[in-house]
């Protein structure tokens, strides 16, 4: 589904040039459910903004489903994004005057979607995340952990082939990360999307089927492996 070519990143950070990304190239298959991991300054965050569509690579080239990404204008790699990619933040990113119902119906409505013909689904959604008691609630009523279930279902609603997770767990403590990870996972078993995940987290490992470790922007080991989820 998703291909990394030969990719490199440099940055120019004070009059110098920062390698960020070094050669990089793997391949993300649908329905994946993995992680980049490495210390702080690895590329983590590059590969996944990358990804995203939301940067471009130095060298190199990101293909989806065979189209590259570094080919696309700005606003093919918009919808692009709209269309393919839902994103999961560490700090939610939830529009504060939204109630939970409306920052899901929200990516919808980007689509030029009429809410009275999705109504019905996003309600269904926020029922799958458990949240339906709370769908007219506001994000400041709402716990951190509460708060990522929105940000999940947000991502989740347009049907993406790919979601791209920065940190989800890094302020939420271990009760609430476990229980995220195991909505994510059985999300990804219900929707088929590919998870991807950016994060510093060892609970997170426990759940991926695959890991691939970054250092000083270069892959250190790709490897699968057997997650330790309930779903696994």
């Amino acid at each position: 589904m998703l291909v990394i070519d030969h990719v490199s990143k440099i940055y120019r950070v004070g009059g110098q040039d920062f390698t960020a990304l070094h050669d990089i190239s793997l391949e993300v298959e649908e329905g994946a459910f993995m992680s980049f991991v490495g210390p702080s300054g690895s590329g983590k965050t590059t590969i996944i903004n990358l990804m995203g569509g939301l940067d471009q690579p130095t060298s190199g080239e990101i293909l989806f489903k065979g189209r590259s990404l570094a080919k696309m204008d700005r606003n093919e790699l918009a919808a692009y994004r709209r269309e393919n990619v839902g994103f999961i933040f560490q700090s939610y990113n939830l529009l504060p005057v939204y109630t939970v119902y409306e920052n899901v119906l929200f990516p919808l409505l980007l689509n030029d979607e009429k809410e009275s013909a999705v109504r019905e689904k996003v309600r269904a959604l926020v029922d799958q995340v458990g949240l339906s008691p709370e769908i007219n609630k506001k994000p400041t009523e709402l716990s951190g952990g509460q708060c990522q279930r929105v940000a999940i279902a947000r991502a989740l609603v347009k049907d993406p082939a790919l979601v791209l997770a920065d940190e989800p767990t890094a302020n939420l403590d271990a009760e609430n990360s476990y229980h995220i990870l195991e909505l994510m996972l059985k999300l990804n078993r219900d929707f088929k999307a590919a998870f991807i995940f950016c994060t510093h987290d060892e609970k997170v490992t426990k759940y991926v089927r695959r890991e691939v470790r970054l250092e000083d922007g270069f892959v250190e080991w790709d490897k699968t492996k057997q997650p330790e989820g309930h779903f696994s």
